[in-house]
């Protein structure tokens, strides 16, 4: 099985790049199978990623929520919410995925393959998880903790000063510069309302080709929420 090949080739490359040694390999091999390719060798009943997927969702929520309360003594319940929202949505996930070139080891079936689901971003923040699980069931919650912390701690930096928004942004331009080198821009399209309550209008655009449409109060805003946009067309 050619696939499964390559995936011994890359994993000594994968856990130098987290930091972590696993002591059960198959744990691993099973945090980075999705569903598509087990779909596609359902006679070796290999099993998919979603199992794990579930469990890292609760381990990174804990870790996340455990340090915040620690960290951020001033935050009140609702602040404290809110920044683990940021911190642990899609997005923020399928960022840190690609930080460690998670999509290159990924075991995806041949019609995700094609259809570009090494960076498809429901896929990279859904193997991130599977990948947390499955180090805290090899090396228990100090390990996930350290792997968590290492590797989330400028996001939960930047959500509790209000500025994680701007990942967007950055997150589009990683995606479009994997398959282009056109140039991004960012163009205002309209603005309407009194100058108290203004509401702006904004394109984002690669040549000719408009990615994404938004808006907002202020530039910046309407800016990211056309990245966002942009970001979910892509990703289709």
């Amino acid at each position: 099985m050619k696939e499964l090949d390559r995936w011994h080739q890359h994993i000594v490359e994968l856990q130098t790049c987290i930091g972590y040694s696993f002591q059960n390999k198959t744990i691993l091999l099973e945090a980075l199978t999705h569903s598509s390719f087990a779909n596609e060798w359902k006679q070796k009943k290999i099993p998919d990623n979603e199992r794990l997927e579930f469990l890292g969702d609760s381990v990174l929520s804990l870790i996340i929520s455990h340090y915040i309360f620690t960290a951020y003594l001033q935050l009140p319940e609702g602040e404290l919410t809110k920044v683990r929202a940021n911190v642990v949505c899609e997005s923020s996930l399928a960022k840190k995925a690609r930080r460690i070139d998670l999509g290159k080891h990924l075991l995806l079936g041949r019609g995700e393959e094609a259809s570009g689901g090494r960076q498809r971003e429901s896929i990279l923040a859904d193997g991130l998880e599977a990948l947390i699980a499955a180090i805290y069931l090899d090396g228990g919650y100090h390990q996930a903790h350290s792997f968590v912390i290492d590797n989330f701690n400028d996001l939960i930096d930047q959500a509790v000063s209000g500025n994680l928004m701007s990942d967007y942004k950055t997150h589009l331009q990683e995606i479009h510069q994997s398959y282009s080198q056109e140039r991004i821009e960012y163009l205002v399209t309209g603005e309407e309302g009194p100058d108290h309550n203004k509401t702006f209008y904004v394109e984002v655009r690669a040549g000719s080709q408009i990615l994404g449409r938004g808006k907002g109060k202020n530039k910046k805003e309407a800016e990211q929420m056309a990245a966002k946009t942009a970001i979910h067309m892509v990703e289709k």
